[in-house]
């Protein structure tokens, strides 16, 4: 496991600039600050008299093909008391393609504007909170959505320029203009350059791809919910996870004048991105972990450990990469599905959200890079905290599935298994059913358990199963999930709020305006009782067994070896309760099934799952050492089968 590169990145480039920074800010930001530099930024700036404008940001692209480059639109709320001094700022940008046509937050709020076309409603509680504080807050509208020019490519070159050359501007480096069509000049004489991106799913999203650009002037990011390879977003290994691809999601958001312009984009989506889950220059455009490397800006990750929209494979490769490459990072991880920070734990969130731009932007020595790395939620409304993620003494451990005393029905330990499975593909089927039915054998999965645990084991990051399958077919998906067999309370996170429940009363965060309210709707945590818990997942085409890139026909009879890599997660197996492996065909719902209907025969000597134990093999085999009695797993689950509902990356919550 990599050292930990917090620390080092303070020592080695920031320590000067952190001091400089805080000095100066405690003259230009914190007037009321008597003693020495300032710990936090306070509310002191009016927000009602804030000045807002809107300027257009020539992104050096004609993406809509009308020979005149792309203008995005940038939309900014900053102090006027700051701008009248003469004293510059620093930047919170959220760039998003859902400002007009689906809104932002739990509320599904809308940019609103003035006669003047002057915002007056910005969506969410940042510049409300933010600008008071002395902050500039700047909402961008992704290419070929609300009032910008060009073209949605989903994550592509466009998105991710619309974004970059905002930063580029910022820091005096691109063109700005008053108006959309307009000849006259806009610089941002009035910020320092240093910006701060957030935003959930295709906002986080974006904030990722800008960030791996290693553009100059970006401080840190704030990914919620977020994407960071699209194609594993939209496949798993050649298994589709959805039955569309990006060109409906571009559809979804484009703006009535992109949607005339831009039908040879809308094709280059359909090309770019074959149903058949090959990957294409497409993808690689669109796969921001590999140039992790150019990443000089800190990251605060956000990520529901039960998200199934935007799956957690994605925060897990990023924040390996990332840590490869000694990038400073933090990182919460909730029991909820695809939900913002705001709505799980608001009071902390907005209080660790402001402590860290401060630091980050303001450059204030507040001690939060002296706390945990990361936080995660163990229990409904239960935090526990490490300093490092994953733990240190985190070691992979090579679990093996072996036969038991009835088919499908086996064990799962440290020794190599013998024999065969045999099970097949039902759509009709999901996860919770298959682990519902985990001590039963059903024709339709193939389970493998553990003894009941005499102690407790956590599990913390990516694990990966290899099956060896033999299939009676020319095509077959499979998958791999992990479960804690035994009961438990959880957050709901397969309900319409995947584990909210949105109340009527409302709480206030920042300064309001008649048309842009700081107060939102008050959440909770909606809880189930389970006698199961899924938690990790993976997908694959058994076809893309030679290769992650590219499928092929099977030969029915033959066995064919392939890894799927399961989702990162952070979960503790109590004592009394069992851990399962469990290997299927498709998971409903989750993955599109096959054109056929296979049926697979598992070599278990050559299947075995790769699982991060906190404590390795040794926690392992001391939690499996001796006898206790086991905790009941009857009945279903205790959440609904996963919504085969189309999603849409930042829509809901």
């Amino acid at each position: 496991m990599p050292k930990p590169a917090r620390r080092m990145r303070f020592t080695t480039w920031r320590s000067l600039a952190t001091a400089a920074t805080a000095a100066l800010m405690a003259v230009f930001l914190a007037p009321a600050a008597a003693h020495g530099a300032p710990r936090e930024s306070t509310p002191v700036y009016s927000y009602e008299n804030a000045i807002r404008e809107s300027v257009w940001v020539d992104t050096g692209l004609d993406g809509d093909g009308d020979g005149k480059t792309d203008r995005v639109a940038v939309d900014i709320v900053r102090p006027r008391e700051l701008a009248q001094q003469g004293r510059k700022v620093p930047v919170i940008m959220d760039a998003s393609p859902y400002y007009s046509c689906c809104g932002r937050g739990n509320e599904s709020q809308l940019k609103t504007y003035d006669a003047n076309g002057n915002v007056v409603q910005m969506p969410l509680f940042y510049d409300n909170y933010f600008v008071p504080r002395g902050y500039a807050f700047v909402g961008v509208d992704l290419a070929g959505t609300n009032r910008s020019d060009g073209c949605v490519d989903v994550g592509g070159r466009s998105d991710i320029q619309s974004a970059k050359s905002v930063i580029d501007w910022l820091n005096g480096r691109a063109k700005g203009y008053t108006t959309r069509t307009g000849a006259d000049r806009a610089k941002a004489t009035w910020t320092n350059g240093s910006t701060g991106m957030i935003g959930k799913s295709w906002d986080g999203t974006i904030a990722n791809g800008v960030a791996a650009t290693g553009v100059k002037g970006l401080k840190t990011i704030v990914p919620i919910s977020a994407i960071s390879s699209w194609y594993d977003y939209y496949f798993a290994k050649g298994a589709p996870l959805y039955d569309s691809g990006p060109d409906w999601l571009s559809g979804y958001v484009d703006s009535p004048e992109a949607t005339a312009k831009c039908a040879a984009v809308q094709q280059k989506l359909v090309d770019g991105a074959p149903r058949t889950g090959d990957w294409t220059k497409f993808w690689t455009e669109r796969d921001y972990v590999k140039d992790a490397s150019k990443v000089k800006a800190s990251v605060f990750l956000v990520h529901g450990m039960q998200d199934l929209n935007v799956r957690t494979k994605n925060f897990g490769q990023w924040w390996s990469a990332l840590a490869k490459n000694g990038v400073e990072r933090k990182i919460w991880l909730s029991q909820t599905g695809h939900v913002d920070p705001f709505d799980f734990r608001r009071t902390a969130w907005v209080d660790t959200l402001h402590r860290w731009f401060d630091h980050e932007l303001l450059g204030y020595d507040n001690g939060i890079d002296d706390e945990p790395m990361a936080d995660i939620e163990r229990h409904p409304d239960q935090w526990v905290t490490s300093s490092v993620w994953p733990p240190r003494g985190t070691r992979t451990t090579t679990l093996r599935p072996g036969t038991g005393t009835q088919a499908g029905v086996g064990t799962l330990g440290l020794r190599t298994g013998s024999g065969t499975e045999t099970f097949t593909d039902d759509p009709r089927l999901s996860e919770t059913e298959w682990a519902a039915d985990i001590d039963r054998s059903t024709p339709g999965k193939a389970g493998f358990v553990t003894k009941a645990l005499t102690r407790d084991v956590r599990l913390s990051g990516s694990s990966k199963v290899t099956v060896t399958a033999t299939p009676t077919t020319s095509t077959a998906h499979l998958s791999a999930v992990l479960v804690d067999l035994g009961p438990d309370t959880i957050r709901d996170y397969a309900d319409g709020g995947e584990g909210i429940t949105t109340l009527t009363d409302r709480t206030c965060w920042g300064a309001s305006t008649t048309g842009d309210s700081s107060c939102y709707k008050v959440t909770q945590a909606k809880k189930t009782d389970v006698g199961a818990t899924v938690f990790s997942r993976g997908w694959a085409d058994l076809g893309n067994y030679a290769s992650d890139l590219k499928g092929v026909p099977l030969t029915p009879g033959k066995a064919y070896t392939i890894t799927l890599d399961l989702a990162a997660t952070d979960h503790v197996v109590p004592a009394g309760h069992r851990l399962a492996l469990i290997v299927a065909g498709t998971d409903k719902d989750l993955i599109d099934p096959p054109s056929a209907t296979p049926t697979l025969t598992l070599d278990l000597s050559r299947t075995s799952a790769r699982v991060p134990f906190v404590g390795g093999a040794e926690a392992f085999a001391r939690a499996t050492a001796g006898s206790a009695a086991a905790a009941t797993t009857a009945g279903r689950d205790g959440v609904r089968d996963p919504s085969g509902a189309r999603r849409v990356p930042g829509e809901t919550r």
